[in-house]
C-alpha cells in the first residue's frame, strides 16, 4: 500500500512595526532587532515557526502581523523592494540575472509557498520601508480584538499593506 504524504502549506507572515522605541523594555527591543524591525512602519516577511510565534507574542503590543499571499508579497517587492544604492529598486531583470527565478511574480509565489527566502536574492534589503497608511490608523493603543491596530490580524494585513506601500 502506497503512503500518501500531504504537504501542509507553510504560513508566511508579514510583520509591521507600528509603535516606536520610547519607554520600551530592553527585551522587547532585542526581539524587535531580531525581527529586523528597527523603526515604525518597517515590514519583514517570515515563514511561520515555533520561535517566531514566541517572538510575536512578546512583541504583540508594538507590531501587527498576518498571513500574506503571493499577490501581497509581489506588491511589496515591486513597490518597496530595494537594492543597495539610492533609488535602486528590485526589477525582473535583476532577479533573472542573479537567481533562478524569471520574474518577481515567480519569486513571490515561491516565498508564499515557503520554498524561498528573501535572502535568496543577493543584496536585497530584508526590510520593507513603508509609508504611514492612507486614511490613518484606528488606534495604536488597542489590539485588533478591541477595534485597534496592534496584534494578529490574519489575512486583513493585505489591505493594510496596500494602504502603506
Amino acid at each position: 500500500m502506497a503512503e500518501v504524504i500531504v504537504m501542509s502549506e507553510q504560513k508566511v507572515y508579514a510583520i509591521i512595526r507600528l509603535r516606536g522605541r520610547v519607554n520600551r523594555n530592553y527585551n522587547l527591543e532585542h526581539t524587535m532587532k531580531m525581527l529586523r524591525l528597527h523603526k515604525p512602519n518597517h515590514c519583514s516577511i517570515y515563514t511561520a515557526n515555533g520561535p517566531l510565534e514566541g517572538m510575536l507574542k512578546k512583541a504583540k503590543d508594538a507590531v501587527t502581523w498576518g498571513e500574506v499571499d503571493a499577490d501581497a508579497i509581489e506588491h511589496l517587492l515591486r513597490k518597496r523592494g530595494e537594492l543597495p544604492g539610492k533609488g535602486n529598486k528590485l526589477t525582473d531583470e535583476y532577479l533573472e540575472a542573479t537567481t533562478d527565478y524569471k520574474n518577481i511574480r515567480e519569486f513571490a509565489e515561491a516565498l508564499a509557498a515557503g520554498e524561498a527566502k528573501l535572502t535568496d536574492v543577493p543584496e536585497l534589503q530584508l526590510v520593507f520601508r513603508l509609508n504611514p497608511p492612507r486614511k490613518g490608523f484606528k488606534s495604536l493603543k488597542y489590539s485588533t480584538n478591541q477595534k485597534g491596530d496592534l496584534g494578529y490580524r490574519g489575512e486583513t494585513i493585505t489591505s493594510l499593506i496596500n494602504r502603506m506601500a
